[in-house]
């Protein structure tokens, strides 16, 4: 399994997809538990609404499971959100703090696993960021993503629909993160900007506005296109399609501000 697939558009706007895979290799599987196995938090089919969107889109898809490694998070281990409940660079647990190991991986390997997977996908996103600049003078990082919409672990209540983030205004040109809240507010779903989800790490590390990387987050809340947030996971259509309308127009108003961020 080759830790990440690429494919290459010729548009200034590239999709990150860090943890919509499922793969994980045997000897990893056998040493989960049963609830690691069921990769509950998974941002299922994630990939699904995004396909087919907009023309020339890039998009880095990661191909392993975040129980394995999680690409979002600091290869040094340092914690996103010092203070609040988190996940770490490999899970030892669930969103609900449900262990899913029956043998944690040791330093040892988690090195192996982050030099393994968690290397080769953000070779692969920095390259594809660099080409995309290299043509348009700018390029546009959309990092997706979802989750659970009530997980009393990470945070109080029932999450928004729409989760933007761009760090504290940090991560990317104002206009961008403005056009994006455009978009969701005129969806009439609820919404947010720099709620419990400021942006990861891939965020905070490639969002540069001075260098013409600009990046921005986007946080689903899985009630917004599935029909169940418990096993079997499974896509609502109709839910979908709607959800799908809202997330074309802000790609495409993404594209459409590009030239301006290149000036």
């Amino acid at each position: 399994m080759h830790p990440v697939t690429v494919t290459r558009g010729d548009s200034p706007l590239v999709l990150g997809f860090p943890h919509t895979g499922t793969y994980v290799p045997e000897a990893i599987r056998a040493q989960m538990n049963d609830e690691g196995r069921l990769l509950r938090d998974t941002d299922w089919h994630i990939d699904s609404l995004y396909r087919d969107l907009v023309p020339g889109v890039t998009a880095v898809q990661a191909n392993f499971h975040r129980y394995v490694i999680d690409a979002n998070r600091d290869p040094a281990g340092v914690s996103l959100y010092p203070g609040q409940s988190t996940t770490t660079l490999v899970p030892t647990t669930t969103f609900d703090n449900a262990p899913i190991w029956e043998t944690e991986p040791d330093a040892a390997e988690i090195a192996v696993r982050r030099d393994h997977w968690h290397a080769a996908y953000h070779a692969a996103l920095e390259a594809e960021l660099q080409r995309v600049k290299a043509i348009h003078g700018v390029a546009i990082l959309y990092d997706c993503h979802s989750i659970r919409s009530v997980i009393p672990w990470l945070f109080e209540g029932v999450l928004p629909d729409f989760n933007i983030g761009d760090n504290m205004g940090e991560t990317c040109d104002p206009r961008i993160t403005a056009a994006v809240r455009a978009r969701c507010d005129a969806s009439g779903r609820t919404v947010v900007t720099n709620g419990r989800f400021k942006g990861g790490w891939t965020t905070r590390h490639y969002g540069r506005p001075g260098d013409g990387l600009h990046a921005v987050q986007m946080e689903l809340a899985q009630s917004s296109h599935l029909a169940t947030e418990e096993p079997p996971f499974a896509l609502d259509a109709d839910r979908a399609e709607s959800l799908r309308a809202t997330l074309k127009a802000i790609l495409q108003d993404l594209i459409d501000l590009a030239p301006s961020l290149a000036r």
